[in-house]
């Protein structure tokens, strides 16, 4: 499978989601979309990461976009952490890890000297038409959000 490219379109997918459902790009054509990739729930940068998205939702919602978040954790879970935290957004599960590949995020990381493959914290804008307009790797969790949403608001 290709990965994204910035400014072309993202191939559709569908993903288990919270809520008991199941959730595709195509569905949301018309909206903004903010896809964030995170390596685990209930971790401290990723409930962080994942409070400062909750905090600006209203913000979001009002520039037409909808925020995504996405690990290779189960649905059960993203069930629980997304409870505990208030997250106003819905969680995919990719366990098979289609939607990781497609961003290309899955990386080799170093965890207690040991190396393995993980998820690369990553931020994806995706336009109204489904096109790619920004990308953030490597990501540092720290005034991330609002650089996300100035991102969106110079989107038009």
């Amino acid at each position: 499978m290709n990965t994204v490219t910035l400014n072309e379109s993202v191939p559709n997918f569908t993903l288990p989601a919270t809520g008991e459902q199941e959730i595709s790009l195509e569905q949301l054509r018309g909206k903004n979309v903010v896809i964030y990739f995170y390596p685990k729930d209930s971790t401290p940068g990723c409930t962080t990461e994942g409070q400062d998205f909750r905090d600006h939702y209203e913000a979001f919602q009002g520039l037409n976009t909808e925020i995504l978040g996405v690990s290779r954790d189960g649905i059960k879970s993203h069930e629980n952490f997304k409870a505990k935290q208030g997250f106003p957004f819905e969680l995919l599960s990719d366990k098979d890890e289609t939607l990781c590949q497609l961003f290309d995020v899955i990386k080799e990381k170093n965890l207690y000297g040991r190396k393995v493959m993980g998820i690369e914290r990553s931020t994806f804008l995706i336009d109204t038409e489904g096109k790619l307009r920004r990308e953030w790797r490597k990501v540092k969790v720290a005034g991330h959000v609002a650089e996300v949403l100035e991102a969106v608001r110079g989107l038009g």
